[in-house]
Formats: C-alpha cells, structure tokens, sequence
C-alpha cells in the first residue's frame, strides 16, 4: 500500500496523465479548436467573396483553363495524407513510434506533391492563361487558393517536426497529445481543400 503512491507518481511521469498534466492537455486541445474555428470564420469569408467576385465578374476561366485533372490529382494525394495520419495516430496508441513517424513523414511528403502540383497549376494560370492579381478572378483565385497553400506548408514542417520527435521518443501510447493536435490540423486543411474544390473548381 505504501508503494503505490510512488509507483502511481512515476507512472504519470512518464505518460504524462497525472491529474494537472490531463486538464492541460484538454485546455490545449480547447484552444486549438477555438484556434481553428477562427480559422475556419476566415476561409468562409475568402469563399463568400470568391463566390460574390465570380457573380459580378464579367469573365470567368473554364473548367479546361482551370486544369480539373490535375487538381483533382491534387485533391487525391491531399485526402491520401489524411489517411496517413489517421494511420500514424493509431501506431502511437500502440506504442509504435517508428511507424508514427513514418507515416507522418508520408503526409509531409504527399502535402510536399500537392504544393508542387498548385505551384505548376499557379504557372499554367499566370503564364499561359494569363490570369493575374490585375483581374477579378485572380485576386478571388490565388487569395483563396494561396492561404491555404500556406497552410499546407506549415502542416509540412508541423509533421517533420512530430516525426522528428518521434524518432527521439517524445511520445508514447499515453502522451501523444501533439500528434493529434497535428492530425486535428491536418484534418482540418484537408476539409478546407475539399470546400475550395468543390465551390472553385466544380460548381
């Protein structure tokens, strides 16, 4: 009986569930949702005006200038990377760091494609259909399209940073509060992606 206080202590050490350590990680987990609600309230309001810019523009590009097949490639290795974390996330709560960080780096790589894939979609638009921050349709396009690139890019670095962590032994099957809150994020980008798809590149 009298051990067991100790051995309760260690054990909340080392996984990081002790009474204080669980209600910080639920108030960071509230505030990166309120975090991402924020950022949710932003994307709705580039798409409300892109979809208020596209009613009043006088020229509009066509689904061929705007290269569907390509951005749906796009939008496959996008929604290929969720799957992947999803994966990582479910090696971790079986303790199985090696395979968490190589299904992260897997979702940095594929995110690593889908900005490669935006950036020959940005050349094709600006070079060869000559669309450009001058005309109603590019300022809506790249505003929208280029801050959630950017928000792709920080997933990027986000997830070689946990994979670089998890090579170290930062997590465990009871401490892995950050992967998710990346997963969270992830997630989140990917279902901004697939409104943009389908408001910009479909309807």
């Amino acid at each position: 009986m009298n051990q067991s206080p100790v051995l309760s202590n260690a054990d909340a050490n080392v996984s990081g569930v002790s009474g204080a350590s669980a209600e910080s990680q639920l108030n960071r987990k509230f505030g990166f949702w309120l975090f991402l609600s924020s950022e949710l309230l932003i994307f709705c309001g580039l798409i409300g005006a892109f979809l208020v810019t596209k009613h009043y523009a006088t020229s509009w590009p066509s689904s061929k200038q705007l290269s569907i097949w390509l951005v749906s490639i796009n939008t496959f290795l996008l929604l290929t990377s969720s799957l992947t974390v999803v994966l990582g996330i479910d090696n971790i709560r079986q303790n199985k760091q090696r395979k968490l960080a190589l299904y992260i780096l897997a979702s940095a790589l594929l995110g690593v494609l889908f900005l490669g894939g935006q950036a020959i979609e940005y050349q094709h638009l600006i070079f060869t259909e000559h669309f450009g921050f001058g005309d109603s349709f590019g300022t809506a396009f790249f505003t929208l399209t280029g801050l959630h690139g950017l928000h792709v890019l920080v997933g990027v670095l986000w997830a070689v940073a946990v994979a670089l962590r998890a090579r170290h032994g930062a997590f465990s099957a009871r401490n892995y509060t950050t992967v998710e809150m990346f997963g969270l994020y992830w997630h989140f980008v990917d279902l901004v992606w697939i409104l943009i798809f389908t408001i910009v590149y479909l309807i």
